[in-house]
């Protein structure tokens, strides 16, 4: 794979769906670029209307912090670190689960992220996107 692109966020939607549906909940999964901009979102039927922006703005504070948004929860709560941090960039940065960067080669390429359910259930969905990116990277750093 060359490039992170509408086929392939195809693919990786399709991996976060199947893992959703086992779930039993109607998600939002989206995908963006490197350059944090959007290369599809899917809302899956009845998914929270709510989570259509929260998915977009996972995958987007992934890629602009280079990390899965469940990194910055335990640095972000009041007397943390990071407290705060939510309320840069115009709101867009998420400080809970379910986005996380896509890597190649370790560079970050993109992001996929999942909103609709507890925290665990967006990174479990968001994850089987990545698993799915992952197995069509086999082989990328030959």
């Amino acid at each position: 794979m060359s490039k992170l692109n509408l086929e392939v966020a195809k693919k990786l939607i399709e991996g976060a769906e199947q893992e959703s549906k086992k779930l039993g909940v109607n998600m939002v999964i989206s995908v963006l670029d490197e350059g944090g901009n959007l290369i599809a979102v899917h809302r899956m039927d009845d998914a929270w209307l709510a989570s259509v922006e929260i998915a977009q703005n996972k995958a987007w504070t992934s890629v602009a912090l280079k990390m899965p948004t469940s990194n910055l929860a335990d640095a972000t709560v009041p007397k943390a670190e990071l407290y705060g941090l939510n309320t840069t960039n115009s709101g867009r940065l998420v400080v809970f689960g379910g986005g996380i960067p896509l890597k190649q080669d370790g560079k970050v390429v993109g992001a996929v992220g999942v909103s609709g359910s507890s925290v665990e259930h967006d990174v479990q969905v968001a994850q089987a996107a990545v698993n799915v990116f992952e197995s069509l990277n086999v082989g990328a750093g030959r």
